[in-house]
């Protein structure tokens, strides 16, 4: 625990403290890290921006998903309320006079990491506004107050990613890698629209397991060989490579138990339109998939054939530049 003491002769309270974080994408190795095995994960340029201000009264939250006072938020939010009082604590701040805004592009619910990015805004935010150095292991230590509330037992690795500019390798409980591709890679992600339910997915896992220990082992472990062939593609630039690995990691998700038909229409549509690969990105169970695409003319394409099979929102970039190109269903 660490709890800033007295009154810092450095501290600088600004008018207004900034923190900003994005979201996340699972590229391979979801649930199996879980059990220990790894996974790789890539930033996602959808962006969250939080603002600290003063405010006359207790601590007021203003989101596109929630206004109000931090004592009535609603029971899915309740985490983030956690690790602001937690910040607070450390920070030997009170628990009152504040006005937190949330902006965030990142939609709720579909394994993008929306929780531990928010989390992660908080939390720098609020450093901000002091005037305190906040330390990485300050940050994780916030940060997964929420996740835990959110996911029972986080892996880890989205607070990891959503705070990181490169891709990494991650396995739970070992020094996380950071690895950078000799080329650059297009992404296509696509919002099924429903919500995905990482905590029912990793129990539906889990119970299989129990049920039928030798087949779900094997599919950990075959899944767990796949990442590995995964960053040596990764790191090569071999799209055609690690366009089959997402396949292959797909028909072992499928058969654990945590595809559904809301993201298997998705990935079938990218297949049909010239994707290198498409999988579930996340715990599954609805959210999101994500496809690998030659250039970023197709990567386009895809995106917008998402939408016209059904997809909510889709979004296609460049792992070379910050830049992304989002398509919307359009209203009837």
């Amino acid at each position: 625990m660490w709890i800033i003491k007295g009154e810092d002769m450095n501290e600088k309270l600004k008018d207004i403290g900034e923190g900003y974080s994005h979201s996340k994408l699972i590229l391979t190795g979801e649930h199996g890290v879980v059990y220990g095995k790894p996974a790789i994960a890539i930033p996602f340029p959808l962006k969250v921006k939080c603002t600290t201000k003063n405010y006359d009264g207790g601590i007021w939250f203003e989101s596109s998903i929630y206004t109000g006072s931090i004592d009535d938020m609603p029971v899915k939010l309740r985490g983030l309320s956690l690790v602001l009082e937690e910040a607070l604590t450390i920070l030997n701040k009170p628990n009152e006079g504040l006005l937190i805004n949330i902006y965030s592009e990142i939609p709720i619910g579909r394994g993008l990491g929306s929780s531990a990015s928010i989390a992660t805004a908080i939390v720098r935010s609020l450093f901000s506004f002091y005037g305190q150095n906040l330390t990485k292991e300050q940050l994780f230590y916030l940060v997964n107050i929420g996740e835990r509330y959110a996911h029972g037992n986080p892996s880890g690795i989205d607070m990891e990613v959503v705070s990181s500019e490169e891709a990494i390798y991650f396995k739970k409980d070992k020094k996380v890698q950071y690895i950078k591709s000799a080329k650059p890679f297009y992404i296509v992600v696509g919002d099924s629209g429903k919500i995905g339910d990482t905590r029912k997915a990793v129990e539906n896992v889990h119970h299989r397991r129990l049920l039928n220990p030798h087949k779900m082992e094997s599919h950990i472990d075959e899944m767990g060989r796949l990442v590995e062939k995964s960053k040596d593609a990764f790191l090569a630039g071999n799209m055609d490579l690690l366009g089959e690995l997402l396949n292959s990691n797909q028909e072992i998700l499928e058969n654990m138990g945590v595809s559904d038909e809301s993201l298997d229409i998705l990935i079938k549509t990218a297949r049909k339109n010239g994707a290198l690969g498409a999988k579930l990105t996340g715990g599954g169970l609805g959210g999101c998939i994500i496809a690998l695409s030659n250039n970023l003319e197709d990567g386009k394409l895809i995106a917008q054939e998402l939408i016209n099979s059904g997809a909510v929102k889709s979004w296609c970039f460049s792992t070379k530049e910050n830049k992304i190109y989002t398509f919307e269903k359009m209203e009837d």
